[in-house]
């Protein structure tokens, strides 16, 4: 990702990112940019749709809370706003709609309420020291695995994870927020991605917001947002 985001529109998917970053040269397209490997199971993965298309990655952190990527809320346009919880396969789940979104004014991060409460596993929030540089962590996401064509065209269906290296937990995110920044281990995310978690020893502790596809991926760091996130959902 770059760090400076640019907020890039997917031929018809606006904001299905993670946030393309632009860079001065362009590099050879990658086949798969996720790559990595299907999940073993949702770890509270939600996928977020927008008048029924296909967005963003999300996590459900309470009955009726889900936390996402700022410019995921921003990027559905004014158009009703869905999650499918609880199943791999994107197309599959408990459906839920929102009800109210809550944009933070510091960070790419949004909360959004939903209209039931949803019993299923939810994302168990980080705090100070649960993540670190040198640190391997799990990403995870619904997004693009090609590179060679319009992202909209090949969002997995199925929850995909990939493993990367945690380079800085307090890196500047262009996207807006202080980031955990990491490089590509076995995958590394993309379009339709942003939104997604971040795991760390067990805990989430990133929001996926930019990438550049290749070998660098930010992710808003939760750890540093636990106040307010706190003060919206009570979680």
């Amino acid at each position: 990702m770059r760090i400076a985001r640019t907020a890039s529109v997917l031929s018809g998917l606006a904001f299905a990112a993670v946030a393309a970053a632009a860079p001065a040269t362009a590099a050879p397209a990658q086949p798969a940019i996720i790559d990595g490997s299907i999940a073993d199971s949702p770890h509270a993965a939600a996928r977020m749709f927008a008048g029924g298309q296909e967005l963003c990655s999300a996590t459900i952190i309470a009955p009726d809370w889900i936390l996402t990527a700022r410019h995921c809320t921003q990027g559905a346009g004014g158009k009703q706003i869905t999650f499918h919880v609880g199943s791999l396969d994107q197309t599959q789940g408990t459906e839920v709609s929102a009800t109210s979104v809550h944009d933070s004014p510091d960070a790419d991060i949004s909360l959004v309420q939903i209209d039931q409460k949803v019993q299923t596993e939810y994302a168990p929030l980080g705090t100070a020291g649960d993540v670190n540089v040198g640190d391997t962590a799990q990403v995870y996401g619904w997004g693009a695995t090609c590179t060679d064509q319009p992202e909209i065209n090949c969002q997995s269906r199925v929850l995909k994870v990939a493993n990367v290296q945690v380079a800085s937990v307090d890196c500047p995110d262009g996207a807006a927020g202080v980031s955990v920044c990491a490089n590509r281990g076995d995958g590394i995310t993309a379009g339709g991605d942003s939104g997604g978690p971040m795991y760390a020893n067990g805990k989430q502790v990133g929001v996926a917001s930019t990438s550049d596809r290749q070998s660098y991926t930010a992710y808003i760091n939760v750890t540093r947002y636990r106040d307010w996130i706190q003060s919206v959902a009570g979680v």
